[in-house]
């Protein structure tokens, strides 16, 4: 009875394209090989690359095909172990906006006073100024919207869920900060990217302490995308001033805020949103 049982919830997990948690080591491995393959080739033969492909800067298709990397990869799984249903459900999760208005709060007001906080310490402006006015930051903005937020769908829509089947949300998080600074560390040897005068030690503490603070948000969302995609877009928005190095510590104290008052949902994996694709 036990292995009649065990086999159709097995038949009934693969129906609904359940993603085992082996294809975590998958999903690292492809988003290394799409954006430290085109990084690398910058780095280790300009030679080659600059004069056939062009520069690889913001607007250079390669470099939108390297920051898809994790988004790639979370798709291309979701399409191995769901099929077409399985990633039409999976997409599903990016129109998944219910969620507690304090969550929204944070993200919409919190992240950007960080900012603007971090960069009055350091005697900058309140916002960040552009040549061209706010017609180009504007445009800059909307193509920023189609960058970084799309890393949602291999960070926290695969990464996240996998990893909390295995270990509490903080340290899932943490785990995902971590891969994540590492998976930056190309574009801080590449010329023409803001990376280059950063402090990468500070970089990465940063990238960890945002992974935990936006853990208990997609928790919140029950594994919705569309908050911490909205989340990763607040951090590249360029209408956010530099606030460098102290946005970094003023966000590192709202993390353990937000963690002790969180603390039973943060050590503890019930609760925890562990699957990729929603039944």
């Amino acid at each position: 009875m036990a292995t009649l049982t065990h086999l159709e919830t097995r038949r009934s997990t693969s129906l609904t394209g359940w993603v085992p948690s082996r294809a975590l080591f998958y999903f690292v491995l492809i988003t290394l090989a799409i954006t430290w393959g085109i990084a690398g080739s910058y780095i280790f033969l300009p030679d080659l690359m600059a004069p056939v492909f062009g520069e690889l800067v913001g607007a250079h298709p390669l470099y939108f095909l390297a920051t898809w990397g994790p988004g790639i990869a979370g798709v291309v799984l979701v399409l191995i172990y769901g099929g077409k249903s399985g990633l039409r459900a999976f997409m599903s999760r990016v129109l998944w906006w219910r969620c507690d208005v304090r969550w929204w709060a944070l993200v919409l007001v919190g992240l950007p006073l960080a900012f603007m906080a971090g960069s009055l310490i350091k005697g900058g402006p309140l916002l960040a100024t552009m040549e061209n006015g706010m017609g180009e930051m504007f445009v800059i903005a909307i193509v920023m919207l189609f960058l970084g937020p799309l890393e949602e769908f291999g960070w926290r829509g695969v990464a996240q869920p996998l990893l909390q089947r295995h270990i509490a949300p903080i340290w899932a998080g943490a785990l995902i900060g971590l891969v994540w600074g590492i998976w930056h560390l190309p574009a801080f040897y590449l010329s023409g990217t803001v990376y280059g005068d950063w402090n990468f030690p500070l970089f990465l503490i940063g990238c960890v302490t945002l992974a935990i603070l936006v853990t208990p948000i997609f928790n919140a969302s029950r594994g919705g995308l569309l908050l911490p995609m909205v989340f990763h877009w607040q951090l590249i928005i360029p209408l956010w001033p530099d606030g460098q190095p102290w946005d970094t510590w003023i966000l590192l104290g709202a993390t353990a805020v937000v963690v002790w008052f969180k603390r039973d949902e943060m050590f503890s994996r019930e609760g925890a949103v562990t699957e990729v694709i929603p039944i």
